[in-house]
């Protein structure tokens, strides 16, 4: 695609920020973020910095993110400098791996686990916790070793590490197309019983840093909701995703009126939005969730190592059970094996 061959991992070690040249030799590319990501191996996140900061310049001008490249274009990168990388820190945890090969490891991440070093959280993450099992990680973006896609803090379920730069890359490249397959289970205020398609762009919110909301501009995000199960004051949900941006689940089903149990950010007043008769019951749901009502249950991908399609299930976790058996009234769901399959969440 280009007429040199970066480097593995052409971020600047220095105290200087350096630009990269180069010419497309293919007759035309993908649209310009996606094409250097790919081709630069960093995060679409840091290209999508560089291209709104001007450090991106095609022909001489700067250039916006959805341009297509053309045979011969000449393409200026300017990478900052790189600040000193912090140490990871070893921390103790136990973490549930459910497959692990040279290539890779699919995790099963509990509630209440960071995934990256962030402020507040810089020595008690999922990374920090590898790092004391002493699990080999891709490159990845700063700070972020091995990390190919995340889950919220209070988010449990299944996610996918990176061990080498060449599976990191491919992984990133089938998330950025859309090859990867992530299916939610959730706990919905409200009914839903006609499967829904939302299509509704995500970004942050103007007034409030820490939270995401639809926004015309913002970035394009797509999911599929169907009902799973109907209890009197909420919904046992499946949520497919076809994008992936940042607190997508949660911030769709508040946006159609059904928000996440438990959901302490978007989750609308909770049981207060429950009227006459179903409003004791959406109390008892409310007090038996100690955190947001979901999972990431399914994922799927093709290996980047053999091109085998792969596909994982993590069934409903320990300590949602309560809210869950809450919602249906029966405490026999308590102690259930296989919940999700006996409440037909993959049928």
């Amino acid at each position: 695609m280009m007429s040199s061959k970066p480097p593995n991992r052409p971020v600047a070690q220095g105290s200087e920020p350096r630009t990269l040249s180069f010419q497309v030799c293919a007759p035309s590319t993908e649209r310009l973020d996606r094409f250097l990501a790919d081709q630069l191996a960093l995060s679409r996140t840091l290209v999508g910095r560089l291209i709104a900061e001007g450090g991106v310049r095609v022909n001489g001008e700067s250039a916006r993110a959805s341009r297509a490249l053309g045979h011969g274009d000449l393409v200026e990168v300017t990478l900052p400098a790189e600040r000193p990388a912090r140490e990871l820190t070893p921390h103790h945890v136990p973490i549930a791996v459910v497959h692990e090969d040279d290539d890779l490891l699919v995790l099963d991440k509990p509630a209440g686990l960071v995934v990256h070093p962030a402020p507040g959280h810089w020595d008690d993450t999922l990374l920090n916790a590898l790092t004391a099992r002493g699990t080999k990680l891709s490159s990845g973006a700063e700070g972020r070793p091995g990390i190919v896609h995340r889950l919220d803090k209070d988010t449990s379920g299944l996610l996918i590490v990176a061990k080498t730069d060449a599976a990191h890359r491919a992984l990133s490249r089938a998330m950025s197309r859309r090859k990867i397959e992530r299916v939610y289970a959730a706990l919905a205020w409200g009914h839903i019983d006609t499967p829904l398609e939302i299509d509704a762009p995500v970004a942050r919110h103007p007034k409030d840093r820490k939270r995401m909301a639809v926004l015309a501009g913002g970035r394009p995000a797509r999911s599929r909701v169907e009902q799973v199960a109907r209890f009197d004051a909420c919904d046992l949900v499946r949520v497919r995703l076809e994008t992936g941006r940042t607190h997508q689940v949660r911030v769709h089903l508040a946006h159609v009126g059904h928000p996440v149990v438990g959901d302490p950010v978007y989750g609308g007043g909770g049981a207060r939005r429950a009227t006459g008769s179903q409003r004791a019951h959406a109390r008892e749901v409310e007090r038996a969730t100690p955190r947001q009502a979901l999972h990431a249950a399914v994922l799927g991908f093709h290996h980047p190592g053999s091109g085998e399609w792969c596909q994982f299930h993590s069934d409903w976790p320990l300590d949602l059970r309560p809210a869950l058996a809450a919602a249906a009234g029966d405490s026999a769901l308590l102690d259930r094996p296989n919940l999700l399959h006996y409440l037909g969440f993959g049928e």
